[in-house]
């Protein structure tokens, strides 16, 4: 894993979570949840995260995090980030309607365009995920090919 261990937490993760992320060049990145009940591909009350391109030396929230600064596209993930301390609770702020995408749009293998609660797109709806449920392991990875850092070796 290239994300340092942080804080280690039984908290569920709610709707409006900002949380940190720590890559090994030591500046934070941070996330938000928003939503904690989407179907990843078949797995019903998954969170729906935003990793942001924001980057601080220091932990505390960032003043602003904008839907047009993501990192990396709508991801869906389950607890274990959380609990395996690779995200850090920060605090939790209220989204607005302008926190969020209006639709979020995610590709299967086979091509074919879905929302976060399963139902099927016509066609592709900017910025596009993946469909399907993300492990820490796999964010450490897209966290890591955004920011040009080599992949950490499998456990």
């Amino acid at each position: 894993m290239n994300l340092a261990v942080l804080k280690k937490s039984r908290r569920r993760p709610e709707t409006g979570d900002i949380f940190a992320m720590l890559p090994p060049d030591g500046a934070f990145l941070f996330g938000r949840v928003i939503a904690t009940n989407v179907n990843a591909g078949g797995f019903e009350g998954s969170n729906l995260i935003y990793v942001y391109r924001n980057r601080s030396v220091e932990r505390s929230s960032p003043p602003k995090l904008s839907r047009e600064e993501l990192l990396l596209p709508p991801m869906m993930t389950n607890n274990l980030p959380w609990s395996k301390g690779y995200f850090e609770f920060l605090e939790n702020r209220a989204l607005e309607a302008a926190d969020r995408f209006p639709v979020h749009c995610f590709r299967d293998t086979r091509g074919w365009y879905f929302e976060e609660t399963g139902r099927r797109l016509t066609g592709i709806i900017d910025p596009v995920g993946t469909w399907g449920l993300h492990s820490f392991r796999t964010i450490d990875d897209e966290i890591s090919k955004a920011l040009g850092i080599p992949l950490a070796a499998p456990a």
